[in-house]
Formats: structure tokens, C-alpha cells, sequence
């Protein structure tokens, strides 16, 4: 019977384990959805570490954290040809595995276990990605791969085979080769031993120095897991001079705790077995740490913690990857953004300072109010000739028609000169920075985008025809609604659309005298029948709304950039930080 204390103990880990399950499963949704679209430097290291790492939850860290009294998992990993599947055989005591002269011969990996443990490894408590085979121990020798296709797919299978020589607590997985010709296997070599929870490296008295078999060691070291090396094929008389050797090669990086297994070279028997004493080290030690419950807990403890550290570091990494990539989309935003403003502002300062009052627009206002015999009489008595306007507005609507034609093509072109200026500027912009070149490709932007000249065109009649409402609605008083009717709707929109763009200060000479003229004309026009402040207020509200339509054109033409900015969450790198950092914390409380 377990105490109050024993049972309080064990509900306090279990409520542990299960916030680190809940934190690990967080951590797995930011890995599986850090967007890292961008061509940034170092990106697609980080899309191919966020992968790694998912692919570590689901193989071994979420299935060693919810199974903490799992059989431990003994990858058996190594070179080309390092005798990894004879070594198998001989820790066996029988043949398990195929064993061939044509490489790579691990085609399908072979998980051998204690036949009471199947339950372990039937299901998808680990390598969930792999299907299951259900193997069973051969009477005789295992056929050769030697006549095996070395370019055929990659297994996608684990082969379960339950064997009353494996001792309970541990499981044996013989894995393709960690340098193998093709790239399916060593990916899955690879994998496999991320999800172990104790390495059996397999070297070669001569090989034991190669590059990629170091990598892989160096990676365990890092991860702190539990490794034990075993020095095959060694001649005669070479035992101490290779394995001291390669015992200062460990020590040196960081594996000096290493265990080391030393296998002479042998002739194999009939069956490819190697001699049965050879590998009774390796073999008693395995079944000693199965069969200490406290040991093998031990190891799967380190093993995992080391796996989260590593984690940690990794999640950090792809943490400033993601916000590296916000940075540089918003910065793109911002550009595009910012050149687009600009062309507002300089449309906006078209229709203040006067400048659409030359050319086309300023002829057709001058035939419209008549001669300069006309303004001079206006300006000395502008209430004598109201009736001689009236009289030319209502007989006359063509000429206020063509001044409002000859506005909306004068705005129209400055409209759309001002768009394909802020296009070219952004275009420019992204192409000088290594992510907008991506998002631009072969696609040339720089000019405004097809159908934005009849868009402008149509908006700027819109705001032509809610000046008109917007006179309609000023002149509804019974007081002015008779002055406005003799002068004309059209032609006090002509008017007021003269007014809105009256400023001269964009003008010098002789235009100044014009231009000013033509303005007096309009606004004395509107103030003889609206009244002084309702001509200010119209223009105003007249200006301020041409100012909204022009900025709503082009935030609709910035689109053709914006579009192509990937979509992400803002949060998206501080929330993997902050969960970077609570799994260093988990990785330390062991």
C-alpha cells in the first residue's frame, strides 16, 4: 500500500508530465506552422530545422514523455559496410537481418524486441510516420541482399520482429546507412536515430575517422544522449593502438563517457555469423542496463532532456527566423506604403496650387464665363451682371460640360502619372532588397496596373457628380434654390470644381493674373447665390472628399505589390521565443 506522501509525489508528476506534454504539443503547432516563405539568408536552414524538430515531437520526445516507462530504443547506425546488420545477427545469437555485398543492404529497418513488448512498438507510440510489418524469426540463414536494387524507394515500413534473445527493457533498431548512396535512406538513418534513446555506432578500424559518422557523434554529444561505440573488423595486434586512438578522438569531442567496444576481426561462419564470444561485452552490458529498472530510466531521462535542449536552441533559432522575415515583409509594406503616400501627397498638392488650371481646363473655363471685357465689368459690379450669367448658363450648358470633361481628363493624367511614379519607386525598392526581388520574380510592376487609367476616370466622374448632389443639397433653401436654378447646376459645379483647384501658387507670370481672374469669376459667382461661408464649406468638403477617392484609388493600385507579401502572425516569433525558453526550463528541472 503506497503512503499520502508516495501518492501526493506521484500525482505531482503526473500533472508535470502532463504540462510538459501540453507545452511540447504548443511547441509542435509554432514548428509546423513557422511561415519562413522569404529568401532570406539562413531561411531555408530554419525551414529544414522547424522540420526537424516536428519531425523529433511525433518520432521520440511527445512519445517518450506520455510512455516515461517504455523499453528503451537502441539504434544500431554507421557507415557503409561498418557491420551493422552482422553485429545485429551476432547480438541476437542467430541471423535477423539481410547482410549483403551490394550497399545499401538495410532496405526495411529491423526493430527487434522482447516478444512481451510488441505492444510497445505495434501501434504509433513512436515513428508514427512508419507503417508496421510483423516479422518472425527464420528457422535457417536470412537470404542476401545481393541482388537488390540500391535505387529502389526508400522502406516506409518498420519490420517488428519479437525475439526471446532481446532481453525486456530494451529494443534493438538496425538502420540504413548514415552515408548511404541514396538520399531516401540516409534521411530515414537519420530519423531513425533521432528517436532513440541510446546509439550503438558501428565503425571500422579503418573508417573510424570519416566525416559524416563525426557529425552524427558530434550531434549525440550536443544532445547528451547515451552512446556506445563499437570498433569493428580490427586486425590482430591492433586492438590497443586503434582503439586508444579513437578513445582520444571521443574525448576530444566531448563523448569521453562513450562506452567502446572492440570486435577483432573474424571469419564469418556459413550462417555470416560472427564468432559467438566476440560480442559478449556488448551484449552483457546491454542486458545489465535492461535489466536495472532505475538504470534504463536514467538514460531515457538524459536522453530526452538532451533532446529538448536541443529543442530549445533549435526553436530559438526558427524564433529569429520568423521575425526576421516579419521585419523584412514589414519593411516592404512600409516602402510600398510609403512611395504611395507620396503620390497622393503630390496629387493633392495638383488640386491646391493651382496647377490644373492650365492648358485645356483654363481655355474651356475662359470660353465658357466669356472674354476679359467680361471679367473687368464682373469685378467693378458683380450683382448687375447675375442675370446676363443666367441667361448664358441656361442657354449655354455645352461650354460648363467641356469644363468639367477637360478637369476630369487634366486630373485623370496627373492621377495616373502619379500611380505609375509610385510603382516604379516601389518596384525599384523591391528589386534592391533580396526578399522583393523574390516576391517580384520576372514580373515588371513599375508602371501603374492595367485598367487603373479608366478606374481613375470613373472615380473622378463620381466625384464630379457628388460635387453636383453637393450643390443640389446646399441650394434645397427656399432662399438660394431660385439663384442656383437661373444660374444652372452644371454650371456652378464648373464653378465650384474651378474654386476647389484655385490656388496659384504653383503658378508664375502671366498665368497667376489668368488663373487668379478665372478663380474671382467662380467665386464670386458661388458667393452671389450661396453665401461666403457655404462656398468655403463646399470646397472644403469638395476637396476633402476628391483627397479620399484619390487615396482610395491608389491604396487599391498598391495592392499589385501588397498581395504578394506572404501572410503571417505578428506574434508569431515572440510566442515561439517565449516557448523556446520555457523548454530550456523543462530541460533543466531533471
Amino acid at each position: 500500500m503506497t503512503s499520502p506522501n508516495e501518492r501526493g509525489q506521484a500525482y505531482r508528476q503526473e500533472q508535470q508530465s502532463a504540462a510538459a506534454v501540453a507545452l511540447l504539443e504548443q511547441v509542435r503547432a509554432s514548428l509546423a506552422e513557422a511561415a519562413l516563405p522569404l529568401d532570406l539568408p539562413g531561411a531555408e536552414q530554419a525551414r529544414r530545422d522547424a522540420a526537424a524538430g516536428v519531425a523529433q515531437l511525433d518520432d521520440y520526445i511527445l512519445p517518450r514523455y506520455r510512455s516515461l516507462d517504455a523499453p528503451l530504443l537502441a539504434v544500431v547506425g554507421g557507415s557503409t559496410g561498418a557491420g551493422k546488420s552482422t553485429l545485429v545477427n551476432a547480438l541476437a545469437g542467430h541471423p535477423v537481418t539481410r547482410a549483403g555485398a551490394i550497399r545499401p543492404t538495410t532496405r526495411q529497418p529491423l526493430l527487434l524486441h522482447n516478444p512481451d513488448e510488441g505492444a510497445w512498438f505495434e501501434g504509433s507510440r513512436v515513428l508514427p510516420g512508419l507503417g508496421r510489418i510483423r516479422g518472425s524469426v527464420a528457422a535457417g540463414p536470412v537470404p542476401s541482399a545481393a541482388s537488390t536494387d540500391p535505387r529502389q524507394a526508400a522502406a516506409s515500413s518498420l519490420v517488428l520482429l519479437g525475439d526471446a534473445a532481446i532481453p525486456a527493457g530494451i529494443a534493438l533498431l538496425d538502420a540504413p546507412d548514415v552515408d548511404s548512396i541514396s538520399d531516401d535512406n540516409r534521411k530515414l538513418a537519420g530519423q531513425l536515430l533521432a528517436a532513440a534513446d541510446l546509439w550503438i555506432f558501428v565503425t571500422t578500424a579503418n573508417r573510424y575517422a570519416d566525416a559524416v559518422p563525426w557529425q552524427l557523434l558530434l550531434d549525440a554529444a550536443a544532445r547528451d544522449i547515451m552512446v556506445a561505440v563499437v570498433l569493428d573488423r580490427v586486425p590482430a595486434g591492433a586492438e590497443d593502438e586503434v582503439s586508444a586512438d579513437l578513445r582520444r578522438l571521443l574525448d576530444q569531442e566531448g563523448l569521453g563517457k562513450a562506452r567502446l567496444f572492440v570486435i577483432p576481426e573474424a571469419v564469418l561462419d556459413a550462417a555470416g555469423m560472427l564468432p559467438a564470444g566476440s560480442v559478449l561485452p556488448l551484449r552483457t552490458w546491454l542486458a545489465e542496463l535492461a535489466a536495472d529498472a532505475a538504470g534504463r530510466a536514467d538514460v531515457a531521462r538524459r536522453t530526452l532532456d538532451g533532446a529538448v535542449r536541443a529543442l530549445a536552441g533549435r526553436a530559438a533559432g526558427i524564433a529569429a527566423a520568423i521575425t526576421a522575415q516579419q521585419r523584412a515583409a514589414s519593411f516592404l509594406e512600409d516602402t510600398t506604403a510609403a512611395a504611395y503616400r507620396d503620390a497622393a501627397a503630390r496629387i493633392l498638392d495638383a488640386t491646391r496650387d493651382g496647377a490644373l488650371l492650365r492648358g485645356e481646363v483654363l481655355a474651356r473655363w475662359q470660353d465658357f464665363v466669356g472674354t476679359g471685357e467680361f471679367f473687368r465689368s464682373l469685378e467693378q459690379n458683380v450683382g448687375r451682371f447675375r442675370d446676363r450669367m443666367g441667361a448664358f448658363f441656361r442657354g449655354e450648358p455645352a461650354p460648363a460640360v467641356k469644363v468639367e470633361t477637360a478637369i476630369e481628363t487634366g486630373l485623370q493624367a496627373v492621377i495616373v502619372d502619379e500611380a505609375a511614379n509610385a510603382a516604379e519607386e516601389t518596384d525599384r525598392r523591391w528589386r534592391s532588397d533580396q526578399a522583393g526581388r523574390q516576391l517580384l520574380g520576372t514580373d515588371d510592376l513599375s508602371g501603374a496596373g492595367p485598367g487603373f487609367a479608366d478606374q481613375a476616370a470613373a472615380e473622378i466622374r463620381a466625384w464630379q457628380a457628388a460635387l453636383m448632389e453637393l450643390i443640389r443639397t446646399e441650394g434645397q433653401g427656399k432662399r438660394t434654390q431660385a439663384r442656383w436654378l437661373s444660374f444652372g447646376i452644371n454650371g456652378l459645379g464648373a464653378a465650384l470644381m474651378i474654386v476647389v483647384f484655385s490656388m496659384t501658387a504653383g503658378l508664375t507670370g502671366l498665368e497667376v493674373g489668368v488663373a487668379g481672374g478665372t478663380a474671382v469669376v467662380g467665386q464670386r459667382l458661388l458667393e452671389a447665390v450661396f453665401g461666403e461661408d457655404a462656398v468655403r464649406r463646399m470646397a472644403e468638403k469638395a476637396r476633402a472628399d476628391l483627397a479620399s477617392r484619390c487615396e482610395r484609388l491608389l491604396a487599391t493600385e498598391q495592392q499589385r505589390f501588397l498581395v504578394r507579401l506572404p501572410v503571417g502572425d505578428g506574434g508569431a516569433g515572440n510566442e515561439l521565443e517565449a516557448q523556446s525558453d520555457a523548454l530550456a526550463r523543462l530541460a533543466g528541472r531533471s
